[in-house]
């Protein structure tokens, strides 16, 4: 029997289609749980309790209107470009590829950043080892079991996933008998009302990366039903556990407590912080917690990792980065190597040593996208009524309208309050858009 050289090709530029509506769900929750766990509560300093408050439902409220919105596009064109794809189709190639860079922003610097909390977690029983061996270690790990296979890297992501859920239902479990509003209260707004700009970021972290979930919608076994559901029910699980840890984890000794640790350096862990005040370090079930919340700082590195690989594996397939990156094993069917292209830009951003700093610039790639995404499904209404829509968005056009409309808001906020990150993204979306469009990228049309 002779290999059909065509039928080869397309193999090795497509993927393997092996996930199911559980899994899918365990996919959208993995990719965003460590947003429970750490980084929100470097906002406090800047917002304290009340603005922090008042950013995350401003951002709850962006987000189950972006879900409930983009579930539709990703349904009717399920490709694992996600919004760069559904971008391209509704207005060309130049858009398209301006959500795309925003897309690989935020997936590929996020990962970095929750590699330094998996080394912070780490280091409460390993000090002697720095957080940035454990970073590395992490991404070497999760690298090779990307590679490995995708359904793999969902079942793994699955089990962890349920584990890490657990856990930040153990820690509101201890915490929320202990809710005082005298503690929550103290010094709620440290920079008055204004903070609130300051503290959309991490906000946003709560919930960043949820659209990853489109991202795999080319290898879902029925993309055109489990990934509405997976969306809208993976939404639902991380709001209910993102306003229970932020009410519990503050209220039990105040939020200077959750961001500081013993040195007066601000903390990665702070669900630890805040669980040692009520019951100790010694106590049985805060090791539990400290567990568990690796568990979720891995489920969300592990996931949005797999994410980046198809983002970067996408603009590898059309030409717009070198074609290896677009090219998946043969026998594995996983782009291999847009998942190592990855870890090495991670390896340069924890160079940088900054968590908070990572956190703001990918929310800024992720407000692009939103933006975009919302835009795009606007445009194809009007462009391809026709196309096949398994799931239609409720309250079409408000909910869109609502979700572009603050992610926009949200976007010039951060961009007052930290204009150096801001400058930063919008260079590099410019000079990516100068290069792309003297090389004349501009010009080709994607396959549709």
């Amino acid at each position: 029997m002779t290999n059909n050289p065509a039928s080869s090709e397309s193999q090795e530029r497509s993927l393997k289609k092996t996930l199911g509506p559980l899994t899918i769900w365990g996919l959208g929750v993995g990719y965003v749980i460590s947003g429970e766990y750490f980084g929100w509560n470097l906002g406090l300093p800047y917002g304290g309790p009340l603005g922090m408050l008042v950013a995350t439902l401003l951002v709850t409220v962006m987000y189950i209107a972006f879900v409930l919105s983009y579930a539709e596009v990703a349904c009717a064109i399920p490709r694992a470009g996600g919004a760069f794809v559904y971008a391209d189709r509704a207005f060309g190639t130049t858009v398209g590829f301006i959500a795309g860079v925003a897309q690989l922003i935020e997936f590929v610097f996020a990962p970095p950043a929750i590699a330094f909390a998996i080394g912070a977690y780490l280091q409460n029983y390993f000090p002697m080892f720095p957080v940035w061996a454990f970073a590395v270690l992490a991404f070497f790990l999760f690298t090779a079991l990307n590679i490995w296979g995708v359904q793999q890297s969902a079942i793994f992501e699955l089990v962890i996933t349920i584990m890490a859920v657990v856990g930040l239902l153990l820690f509101t479990g201890f915490t929320l008998p202990h809710f005082d509003l005298a503690n929550f209260n103290r010094n709620a707004l440290p920079n008055g009302w204004g903070g609130v700009l300051s503290a959309l970021p991490f906000a946003i972290w709560f919930y960043l990366a949820i659209e990853g979930v489109a991202n795999i919608a080319e290898e879902a076994r029925e993309p055109q039903r489990d990934i509405s559901r997976g969306f809208i029910y993976a939404m639902i699980t991380l709001v209910v556990l993102a306003l229970l840890v932020f009410f519990s984890a503050i209220g039990v000794a105040g939020w200077e407590a959750i961001v500081y640790d013993a040195s007066g350096n601000e903390s990665d862990s702070p669900l630890p912080l805040g669980l040692a005040s009520v019951i100790g370090r010694e106590h049985f079930a805060y090791h539990v917690v400290v567990i568990m919340g690796l568990f979720g700082l891995i489920a969300s590195f592990h996931g949005i990792m797999l994410v980046a690989g198809r983002a970067m594996f996408e603009f590898g397939r059309v030409g717009y980065l070198p074609s290896i990156l677009g090219q998946t094993l043969s026998h594995r069917q996983t782009p291999a190597a847009a998942l190592i292209a990855n870890m090495l830009i991670g390896f340069v951003a924890l160079a940088t040593g900054q968590t908070g700093e990572l956190i703001t610039l990918s929310a800024f790639g992720a407000l692009t996208l939103y933006g975009l995404a919302m835009l795009s499904l606007f445009r194809l209404r009007q462009k391809e009524p026709g196309l096949h829509r398994p799931y239609s968005t409720p309250l079409y056009p408000y909910l869109p309208a609502t979700a572009a409309l603050l992610a926009v808001a949200c976007f010039i906020a951060m961009l007052i309050s930290n204009p150096g990150i801001g400058g930063i993204f919008v260079g590099i979306v410019l000079s990516s858009v100068l290069v792309f469009r003297a090389l004349g990228f501009h010009k080709r049309r994607l396959s549709r």
